[in-house]
Parts: structure tokens; sequence; C-alpha cells
């Protein structure tokens, strides 16, 4: 619990004092947001606000977790493991997957930056290097930080992703870590579309999974090898990585709350993405991951629906999407939506803890 505080803590004063510096450079060299003009006419004010403010979440979270991982070392409180430094890769990865469409964008002045081949293709590239090495590294009980297995609260051993193994079973996993990680990203990327509401909405799922993770790591199988324990290889480092990552999240978002003095960009929406997949995999939560971050689900669901029903029978669904964008356009504030949405998402994420609790509750736990 101490390195947990610790991150936390390190996290929201990076976050927090790294943030205003970035602001002050990016204006006095024009890095401005450029606004869609089929966007809502509101926003356009926005312009020129400075962007690629994740690169101070991307600081805020590396300079915690190895701070906190060297402070375990000294103190023999356990250090660096590899599910943390695999998350944490993902998460840089994707983070400068973003910051090469946030640079293009501002370079070239436009609202488009990296064309959708070349951001599939580095989702790709990042997405397979990820899902290859998250199957090894065992500890010396087997475990490896991530499960060919589906999970939903703990592994579910009738579905195996790669079964059989081989060749094949391989590459079924791997198409899978695809289709989730460039899922996650992309939904955090879309719901980052108002003032503090991505990083309002992640705090959230990263509180979740602090607590979750630390529960894992309290009950785990290889301290307490009774009913109900998990065989998860590093909980408390993902635990910490949560705790680097929500303060990150806060501190940023002093900066970033209506009205936003910067934007996190592609940058800091990609990479939280990454940071959120990569806990739910490490920690063997894939499916559970659904409930927590229910609000990315409905952001991207509602893109999905819109375009399908354009496609279709060229109806619009929804005023505009994402979703968020639905209701400002009927006339809501944009506060109002944010507050809603911070509301949606920590119920959410309240659930998922519930029914994670309750599934430990039923093994006999008290």
């Amino acid at each position: 619990m101490t390195q947990m505080i610790l991150a936390g803590a390190i996290g929201l004063l990076v976050s927090i004092f790294i943030t205003p510096v970035l602001i002050r450079k990016f204006s006095a060299v024009g890095l401005g947001q450029e606004i869609r003009e089929e966007g809502l006419k509101s926003h356009f004010k926005k312009r020129g606000t400075p962007t690629m403010g994740g690169i101070a979440i991307l600081i805020a979270i590396t300079v915690s977790y190895v701070a906190t991982s060297i402070y375990g070392e000294v103190t023999n409180l356990g250090g660096f493991t590899a599910s943390g430094l695999l998350v944490l890769g993902l998460t840089l990865g994707l983070g400068g997957l973003g910051f090469a469409d946030d640079f293009i964008k501002l370079y070239m002045g436009r609202n488009l930056g990296l064309n959708k081949k070349a951001k599939l293709i580095g989702q790709l590239a990042i997405s397979l290097a990820f899902g290859g090495l998250i199957l090894l590294f065992p500890n010396q009980d087997g475990l490896t930080p991530g499960s060919t297995h589906l999970s939903f609260l703990r592994d579910l051993d009738t579905v195996d992703l790669a079964f059989g193994g081989g060749v094949i079973g391989i590459i079924l996993f791997l198409v899978f870590m695809y289709i989730l990680i460039s899922a996650w990203s992309n939904a955090v990327n879309l719901t980052d579309g108002l003032d503090g509401l991505a990083a309002g909405a992640t705090a959230f799922v990263l509180g979740a999974y602090g607590a979750l993770a630390f529960w894992q790591f309290r009950n785990s199988c290889t301290q307490v090898a009774v009913p109900g324990c998990y065989d998860v290889r590093d909980p408390l480092d993902l635990a910490i990585l949560s705790a680097a990552g929500l303060g990150a999240c806060v501190g940023f978002l002093w900066w970033n709350a209506a009205p936003a003095k910067i934007f996190m960009g592609d940058t800091g929406s990609l990479a939280l993405g990454g940071l959120v997949a990569g806990l739910s995999v490490a920690s063997r939560t894939e499916l559970l991951m659904v409930i927590v971050g229910a609000l990315f689900v409905i952001e991207a669901a509602s893109v999905v629906i819109q375009v399908a029903g354009y496609k279709a029978k060229k109806i619009r669904i929804f005023r505009m999407a994402p979703f968020h964008h639905h209701f400002e356009a009927g006339g809501w504030a944009e506060t109002t939506v944010v507050v809603r949405f911070w509301l949606i998402a920590g119920v959410a994420a309240l659930l998922g803890v519930a029914i994670f609790y309750g599934e430990w509750l039923s093994y006999g736990g008290i």
C-alpha cells in the first residue's frame, strides 16, 4: 500500500507541475489544436489551445513507476517486474504513435495527422510485440504476465484463445491482442472530445484497477493457496502502475478541466487506452474491463452505430457522434455533459469492483 500511495503522489505532482511548463512552451511556439470545420461551432473558440499535453501524463507515469520501483528495490518491498514493464512499454509505445499523429497535425496545420493505414500499422506492430512478450518471462511458479485464456474475473479455462497451441493458436491469440488493444486505445481517443472528459473517466477506471490489482496481491495463490486466490504474476506492480496513472490523470485534469488550458491529444488518449488494455490483460480481467470502462465502450459503440446507420439507410441515429457530442448538439452545456459522463464512468467502475469482490466472496471470503 505504501508503494501505491507513493506512486499516486509522484504521478500527481509530476503531472501537475510539468503540464504548465508544456502550456507555456507550446503557446510560445504556436502549437495549438485545429478544430474540424464540420464540428460543433461552439468548439471553434478552442482553436489554438495547446495540445500534446499527454506528454506530461507519460512523463508522470514513467517517473512515478521508476521511482517507486527503485524505492521497492532498496526497501526489499519489490521492484521492477515483467508485467509492469510490459504494460508501461505498451503505454509508451501507443503514446509515441499518438505523438507522431499530433506532431503531423501541428506541423501541417491541419486536423488530420497520420492516415488510417499508418495508424493501423503502428497499432498492429505495437500489439504484436506486446502480445508476443506477454506470454514470456515466467516466474518461479511458472506464471507469465499474460495468458492465452480469455478472462473475466480470472482466467476462463474453458476458453483458450490459442487452443491447441502451435502457429495457428499463437496467431489467433495475437489477433485478439490486436483487436483488444486497438479497440481500447481508439475508444479512449474517441472519448477525448470535451474538456476533462477522457482524463476524468480514465481516472475512475485506473482507481478501480488499483483496487482490483491490490486485492489480487493480498489474495495471491503464491501467498495463500486457498479457494478464490488469484494466479496473477505481478499484481502489486499492476496496482502501482494504476496508481501512477491515476495520479497523472488527476494532475493533468487540474489544467485540462473546463475551460481547458491544454489538451492531451492523441499522445495522451492512445497511451491511456493502451494502459487500461494492458492492465486488463496482465490482471486476467479482459472482459471485466468492458464493465469498468463502460463509458469508453458506449462512446466507441455510438460511432459504430452512427456509421452503420448512415451507410445502410443514410440516416443519422445521433445528432452527432461520438455520444458526448449528441448531447452538446442538443443544447447541453459542455460541463454538464462532462460531469454526467464522469458519473457514468464512476458508477461503471464501482459496479466492476462490486462484481469482482462479489465473486471472491462466493469462495467463502469475508
